[in-house]
């Protein structure tokens, strides 16, 4: 398992009386990518802003190997708002120069890798243009440009999937899982699109009403949540056939099928075996919750 490299530890905020963020305390490893997810006005946002240094919490300590983050290590830092935060009437390529010379990028190597991005990204339009002529889609991957172009040891990204088509959504899962492969980049990024968090990340960490309320890996987090459910497809004439077995249960059924509920000491063995009497088994297996199911699980709790 990688080290720990961000650290958001103990994070507590306030507005006014809205409690934003009541103890979120998670870590970020090198070369690792953690989704972080929850509902509208959960406290993703907040807890982006504090470990940016762009909003201040009440109490908390964000780390970065080990240290407090302070400004210069903050500019080592890549971030994408989820206020887009480009200026429209700049020309693409110049403003990613000038973003990348802010952080100390020197001139050249600033413009090799702007226009190194914008064909990574596969950015549609000329690197002259001006912001605002863009489609939004081809703003939005601009943005990620910038996040990227001083070569950040850390990706900080606020729902940068929303608002790219299905071919931008690979380009950029792609990006991000070379950042992490290829430069060990710890990348952080919410979204509300949980089959893709699914599939791009390697932790997830759920927040609701501004607490961590689950984290770990989709395998962790289903054996967090697991119930031991089988699904059987068969032309069954008898109806209730599993109920002969202790402790099995119907949790659902539709599409030909029936999915089983296991408790204690049921055997699935013995459920085959049952099927098999009633016909032709086309399909049986566990059924394995989504995180989209997880996640709906755990917020109505």
């Amino acid at each position: 398992m990688a080290s720990p490299v961000l650290e958001l530890i103990d994070l507590r905020r306030r507005f006014d009386d809205v409690v934003a963020l009541d103890g979120v305390s998670f870590e970020v490893p090198e070369g690792r990518i953690v989704g972080f997810v929850g509902r509208n006005g959960s406290g993703k946002t907040t807890t982006m802003r504090i470990a940016l240094g762009v909003l201040h919490a009440d109490a908390g300590r964000v780390l970065w190997r080990g240290r407090p983050v302070d400004p210069v290590t903050r500019r080592r830092f890549g971030y994408m708002p989820e206020e887009r935060g480009l200026y429209p009437k700049m020309r693409v390529r110049e403003q990613l120069v000038y973003l990348a010379r802010l952080r100390g990028t020197p001139k050249g190597v600033a413009r090799s890798r702007a226009t190194q991005l914008l064909e990574i990204l596969e950015v549609v339009g000329d690197p002259n243009d001006r912001m605002e002529t863009l489609s939004l889609g081809n703003q939005q991957r601009v943005q990620l440009a910038a996040a990227l172009v001083h070569e950040p040891d850390v990706l900080v990204l606020d729902e940068p999937f929303s608002g790219l088509d299905p071919v931008g959504v690979d380009v950029l899962a792609e990006v991000l899982r070379g950042q992490a492969r290829d430069r060990g980049v710890p990348v952080v990024f919410s979204s509300h699109q949980l089959e893709l968090v699914e599939r791009l990340c390697d932790e997830v960490v759920l927040i609701d009403r501004g607490r961590i309320v689950a984290r770990g890996s989709i395998r962790e987090l289903r054996a967090m949540r697991a119930r031991n459910l089988w699904r059987i497809e068969v032309p069954a004439v008898t109806d209730g056939w599993w109920e002969v077995v202790p402790g099995v249960s119907l949790a659902g059924r539709g599409d030909g099928a029936v999915v089983l509920e296991l408790n204690g000491d049921a055997d699935p063995q013995r459920i085959l075996d049952l099927a098999r009497a009633e016909g032709d088994v086309a399909a049986f297996g566990p059924v394995r919750p989504s995180l989209s199911e997880l996640f709906r699980e755990v917020i109505a709790e």
